[in-house]
């Protein structure tokens, strides 16, 4: 069944964030690729290796982990154990999956905190072969887990469906 405007949910917000969490992750891996082809070919055809390449990749891979992994909070296709909590009564259920989002609001918050104490704290430290700080690979964990948590407050909220989300099916299979 086709989507119509009226089968299409309205996106929140936090769903516009998410979506952009998503493609600036995926812009990053495309980067990646572009900056690792890059690298092969100067270094094995033009045998001119770029000291550039190494850094900028480290940031890139940074920033598509971070952002990804936030994403898949919102998502709701984070890692978890969902055989017990499937087993038990909806109010258990629902108690435990509160738990769990406060458990990921935690973990964002500290990656949230600690890499931006690291980020701050490398500020002043150059990269070598890139005009760049030493730390900048931090500011992607930081935003990362900011949003890790924001994206589990968001599934705490009253009316927000506590299941995870089922994945989609297209019609026919």
């Amino acid at each position: 069944m086709p989507d119509t405007p009226d089968s299409v949910p309205a996106r929140g917000p936090i769903d516009r964030l998410a979506g952009l969490s998503i493609a600036v992750a995926a812009c990053a891996l495309l980067g990646l690729v572009l900056v690792q082809g890059w690298q092969v070919i100067a270094r094995y055809v033009l045998n001119d290796s770029p000291s550039w390449t190494e850094p900028v990749t480290v940031l890139l891979l940074s920033t598509a982990m971070s952002l990804g992994a936030a994403a898949g909070v919102h998502a709701r296709r984070h890692f978890s154990f969902t055989l017990l909590a499937d087993a038990l009564a909806p109010g258990t259920q629902r108690l435990l999956q509160v738990v769990q989002a406060l458990v990921v609001v935690g973990i964002g918050a500290m990656l949230a905190w600690w890499g931006g104490v690291l980020f701050f704290d490398g500020l002043h430290i150059p990269t070598a072969g890139v005009a760049m700080p030493e730390s900048i690979d931090y500011l992607p964990v930081a935003l990362g887990g900011a949003l890790m948590a924001l994206f589990a407050l968001a599934q705490l909220r009253p009316g927000v469906d506590p299941a995870p989300a089922a994945p989609a099916v297209a019609e026919g299979d």
